[in-house]
């Protein structure tokens, strides 16, 4: 007999256009294997995720940047194909906000936990999450929003450089204008560049203290808030590698005791009354060795199948359960659990764990998306290699010296590495 209730089906819910977004997968194996029925409402041009044997249906999802009333037709189309109600369950900041906004009119097609219909919102927002943690009383880096050119600059030299610069609304970033959700600023000069693309970043810009990483001061955090407000699921996690190295994703992720974290995580959405599934990234500062909050995400992480309990519980198991009306079952944390992403760390996906460890694209009883995506992984470096070698073709070579100039003795300089 399954833990959860088999009669009532999932819908994920997710508008960005990455066919790489292993938590996708990661949703419809735990979903899937649990014996519920799995709809994706997702891209499914090219992503290996629809060759996965536990997806009942793919759904043509909303555009990307799409408002909030074209996600709820979307939802109501799928909602007439499924034919009862659903558990949602939203995998990027922009539909987890439009879900929490659209609570009413959604319902009773789907099942949501119930929480302020603006808090998803409140803490995806950078700007915001800086006084949220102020009013909270948790650590965050100092946090500047300018509001000029010139006070972009003077905002720079305030923080020291080099420092962190954010948008506040990624998820209203533009697709391929070049703008990065997050990037490390060098000199003042950038800072008043960057500031200059307000308006096509869609939101304010942040500069932001730098806190250097290293060994041991990467960690996160991911857990389900049930109805009374009790974090269960999840743990805390350490990152072992990243992709992009020292920022991005989690690479290599070890399930680590951590109380701290752990309490940290507890506080905040306790305060806040959060409800539902949330994603926490936190460094710890290498002088003070505090704890600094740097993201809030109200969905799930990209890789929450690291908190796969002894119980075999993880967090969109525990909100499956629990908007269904279930107990959730007390397993025991699993300390030393590894989670790979095997095209981002080939080699560690060939070490084995104290834990275990489970691979973020392949499973022996679900082989085809593992498959599908080293040839499109291999597509894709192919591509980018291509790029880069036409861009190199297209500069000009260099003019031959005349035949009775001196030669020099000094080696031509590296353009790649002189400008890193």
């Amino acid at each position: 007999m399954s833990l959860l209730d088999t009669r009532v089906p999932a819908v994920l819910l997710r508008t960005d256009r990455n066919p790489f977004h292993h938590g996708t997968l990661g949703a419809v194996r735990s979903l899937g294997r649990a014996g519920v029925e799995v709809h994706v409402v997702a891209d499914s041009t090219g992503s290996p995720v629809r060759r996965s044997r536990y997806v009942h249906s793919m759904h043509s999802p909303p555009p990307p940047g799409a408002s909030a009333q074209q996600i709820l037709a979307v939802l109501r189309r799928v909602a007439g194909r499924v034919g009862r109600p659903a558990v949602l369950i939203p995998l990027d900041d922009a539909t987890a906000i439009a879900a929490g906004r659209l609570q009413g009119d959604l319902a009773p097609s789907y099942l949501l936990p119930e929480m302020p219909a603006t808090l998803s919102e409140r803490v995806a927002d950078k700007a915001e999450l800086a006084a949220v943690c102020a009013a909270a009383d948790i650590p965050h880096p100092r946090t500047l929003v300018p509001d000029s050119p010139g006070r972009a600059v003077d905002d720079a030299h305030r923080l020291g450089l080099p420092l962190v610069a954010k948008w506040s609304r990624p998820w209203l970033l533009p697709a391929g204008g070049g703008l990065r959700s997050t990037r490390l600023v060098h000199s003042a000069q950038q800072a008043r560049e960057l500031y200059a693309r307000t308006a096509e970043a869609g939101s304010p810009l942040l500069l932001q203290e730098y806190l250097p990483p290293g060994e041991d001061r990467d960690w996160f955090f991911h857990g389900y808030a049930d109805r009374a407000g009790a974090v269960r699921a999840g743990g805390p996690g350490r990152k072992r590698l990243s992709w992009p190295r020292g920022a991005g994703l989690t690479a290599v992720g070890h399930w680590t005791p951590n109380p701290e974290v752990r309490a940290l995580a507890e506080r905040l959405t306790g305060e806040l009354g959060y409800r539902g599934v949330f994603d926490l990234d936190f460094r710890r500062c290498g002088t003070t060795g505090r704890y600094h909050l740097l993201d809030f995400n109200p969905r799930p992480g990209a890789q929450f199948r690291l908190f796969a309990d002894s119980a075999g519980l993880d967090v969109v198991r525990a909100l499956h359960l629990d908007l269904t009306g279930r107990p959730l079952p007390d397993g025991d944390p699993v300390a030393g659990r590894a989670f790979v992403v095997e095209n981002y760390a080939p080699f560690a996906a060939l070490r084995t764990a104290s834990g275990g460890r489970e691979l973020a694209w392949y499973a022996r009883d679900d082989r085809a998306p593992g498959w599908a995506m080293w040839a499109l992984w291999a597509r894709h470096v192919s591509g980018r290699l291509r790029q880069r070698l036409g861009t190199a073709a297209a500069v000009p070579a260099p003019r031959p010296a005349p035949r009775e100039a001196t030669p020099s003795l000094t080696p031509p300089i590296d353009d790649e590495k002189a400008s890193s």
